[in-house]
Parts: structure tokens; C-alpha cells; sequence
């Protein structure tokens, strides 16, 4: 039993799948039947999975785990999350443009001026790209969407990305970086 330092989901177990002791699986990996081939699968309770055989179903992957050779004890494993290490992901495969959500938590948000708008919580996809989640101080968590134009450059060893905060629909005008209030509509000096 050892805990995770660094974990990063990779399934969430379902239903299970016939007599044999197997389970439907949702995968968050690129290539969902390669969910064994980063090692064995921790749950946060400190039981570990070694992936026996897997395969493609509709929208999920059916898996059959060691030890679980039944139906009744894959039905106990409904809705567990089954985590890895951070360091068994393959940092090498990746594309300079490319990011392990996993390492985008924690970065904090800053303007070219040095403004920060708080630190990235969690990705999201809800269908029609990517949206960062910033959670500041004393702040309500807003969405950015993860885009070249609104997160600008990712330095991962500062521990900051850099944004643009018109682009990521933070700001409305540039007059609202530098906190001028705003001209009432339809009023002029004199």
C-alpha cells in the first residue's frame, strides 16, 4: 500500500461486465486500450491494478483486472478511480506545443504586465475546445479558454502562463487593465 505523490487519473471504473470478474472503464488516455501500459493502477485507498486484458467497447474499455475474477468483486469496484504516478507518463512523446493537464494545475495566471489572475484549477472540455479554470484569493473561479490567443506562452519551471486577458474574455476594454472606470455611454465632457 503506498501513496501516490504525484497522481494523475487515468480511469474511473463502471458497471461490470458479464460473469468473469471484468468492468466497463471510461479512460482519459489518448489511446484508451493503452491504459495498462503505464504500469499498475493505484485507488486512492492504496489497492493496486494490474491490467490483465482490455478491449475496445462503444464508448468505454473493458477491462479485467488480477485478482478480480468474478462478478460480485467487480461490482465492488464501481466508481473507483484508478490513478498513476505523474513520472510514469512519457514526457519524450510530447510536441513542444503539448501539455499533460496534469502539470497545468497549479500554474499561476499572469498578464504581460505582471498582473496575476489566479492559478489554473482545472481543464475542462465540454465539447468546443479546452477551458482553463483560474481560482484567485477572494475571487469567484472564471474559465479561460486554452487557446493560442488567450494563454500566450506555458512556462512550466516558473510555474506561470502567461495570458492575454481581453483574448481569454478576462477584461472587456484595456481601459479596464488599468483601472480606470469606464465613460457612462451617451455622456461628453465639456
Amino acid at each position: 500500500m503506498t501513496k501516490l505523490e504525484n497522481p494523475v487519473l487515468m480511469a474511473t471504473i463502471g458497471a461490470a461486465q458479464g460473469l468473469r470478474g471484468e468492468v466497463r472503464a471510461r479512460a482519459f488516455t489518448s489511446d484508451p486500450t493503452a491504459l495498462g501500459d503505464y504500469g499498475h493502477l493505484h485507488s486512492m485507498d492504496g489497492r493496486i491494478f494490474e491490467v490483465l486484458e482490455i478491449r475496445e467497447a462503444k464508448n468505454v474499455v473493458v477491462v479485467r483486472f488480477r485478482g478480480v475474477n468474478n462478478r460480485d468483486a467487480a461490482e465492488a469496484l464501481n466508481g473507483l478511480e484508478l490513478y498513476i504516478e505523474r513520472d510514469n507518463l512519457p514526457d519524450d512523446e510530447l510536441e513542444d506545443d503539448e501539455f499533460f493537464y496534469a502539470d497545468l494545475e497549479g500554474l499561476e495566471a499572469v498578464d504581460d504586465k505582471g498582473t496575476a489572475y489566479g492559478t489554473v484549477s482545472g481543464i475542462y472540455d465540454f465539447g468546443a475546445g479546452d477551458l482553463l479554470e483560474l481560482k484567485g484569493p477572494g475571487k469567484r473561479p472564471v474559465l479561460i479558454p486554452f487557446s493560442e490567443a488567450a494563454v500566450l506562452e506555458i512556462d512550466l519551471e516558473g510555474g506561470k502562463i502567461l495570458i492575454d486577458p481581453m483574448a481569454a474574455g478576462l477584461i472587456d476594454t484595456p481601459d479596464d487593465l488599468t483601472g480606470k472606470p469606464p465613460k457612462p455611454p451617451g455622456k461628453t465632457k465639456k
